[in-house]
């Protein structure tokens, strides 16, 4: 486990990062940072005696640098609200068991409050149910903590994910339009998703694949492919392929959009998080597929592999979540939580970005490398 104090330098730059997207990695898991401010005078949620709250945050891994953009905003949240943050992460998305022992250690030391974005809510039960017994709030982020007990979460900060993967269905939609209205067969759009168990990215693909059939229509769609979304339809002109890997290892997910890509019919793609749109990458590596004037490619959030892609020109376009204002926001609910201020769910927001746009003052800031 790793430990490192924030300095105000760096705090400063975050401040103007964050100012840049909307108010606002390299280590793998085991890894936790720590703020510790001294008294900001800033943030109507801090104590009023002065107390320095102490919030630890849980994310679902460090297996991709989205979580490093939403350490920054978490980081940045304790600067600005005087509340000493630490931020911890499992290896990999698929550590349930180290995320548990994450959340027991942080249950133990009892803080102010704790942010989980939890793998498997199930595992969770126990420990959140500790949490509550011991008065410590947790706040819910990115997919948060669906199906926790009554009263156990006192807000999230995150995504509309359904609504994200729809804009993604919309906006590809309309770089494929003429190409489904002109077809004289079947035509094939593939999905490439992480996983399945994962509520944020199970709602992004949902919304995909749903705002998608609503612009085609209903009758003339035939969703395949894995069964947690399959809706067949005999003779449905477009075909909605969804593929996802057995386990959440890069090359399972290569082969997975390897073997969509390798389909004649295929006219565009989508992967619904960096590691899904990295395998579409990855894959047409050896089978050069994507790009004008081939297979339309569109992604969801961002990192260095993707953003090449779509300034090459490989993939059209993407849809960027507000990493840095959901690790932000998360924290400025934990600690009105700890208050014992009312708190509410905040939309954090997405934004769809292409190579023309990604240095629009509202999107660059949130397209993390």
């Amino acid at each position: 486990m790793k430990n490192r104090i924030v300095t105000a330098l760096l705090a400063g730059v975050m401040a103007l990062s964050l100012a840049a997207c909307g108010g606002s990695s390299s280590d793998a898991g085991q890894s936790t940072s720590q703020a510790q401010t001294e008294e900001s005078g800033s943030g109507s949620s801090q104590a009023a005696s002065g107390e320095k709250k102490t919030i630890n945050v849980i994310a679902k891994g460090f297996q991709h640098q989205f979580w490093k953009a939403v350490e920054k905003g978490a980081m940045q949240a304790g600067e600005d609200l005087n509340a000493e943050v630490s931020f911890q992460g499992p290896d990999n998305e698929s550590a349930i068991a180290q995320q548990v022992e994450y959340l027991n250690a942080a249950i133990a030391q009892n803080p102010s409050a704790i942010c989980l974005a939890a793998l498997d809510t199930k595992a969770c039960i126990g420990s959140i149910q500790t949490a509550m017994d011991q008065g410590i709030p947790i706040i819910g982020f990115d997919s948060g903590v669906p199906d926790a007990p009554e009263g156990a979460i006192k807000a999230n900060a995150s995504t509309n994910n359904y609504e994200a993967g729809k804009l993604a269905a919309s906006e590809t939609y309309k770089l494929i339009k003429d190409k489904i209205d002109g077809a004289s067969k079947t035509v094939r759009i593939g999905v490439v998703a992480q996983e399945s168990n994962s509520q944020s990215i199970v709602e992004r693909t949902k919304g995909f694949v749903d705002g998608m059939t609503e612009a085609i229509g209903e009758d003339k769609v035939s969703v395949e492919g894995h069964d947690s979304l399959k809706k067949e339809k005999k003779g449905a002109p477009v075909i909605i392929d969804v593929g996802i890997p057995a386990e959440v290892k890069d090359a399972d997910a290569a082969a997975v959009a390897s073997a969509i890509l390798e389909k004649s019919d295929l006219i565009a793609i989508y992967g619904s998080n960096e590691f899904a749109a990295n395998a579409i990458i990855t894959a047409n590596e050896g089978l050069d597929k994507i790009g004008e004037g081939k297979v339309t490619a569109v992604g969801f959030d961002a990192g260095s592999k993707q953003l090449q892609a779509i300034r090459d020109g490989l993939f059209a376009g993407s849809v960027t979540q507000d990493p840095v204002q959901i690790g932000y926001k998360a924290v400025e609910l934990a600690v009105k939580a700890s208050n014992g201020e009312s708190v509410s769910d905040v939309d954090t927001g997405a934004l769809w970005y292409t190579k023309d746009n990604m240095e629009d003052p509202k999107i660059a800031p949130c397209l993390y490398e």
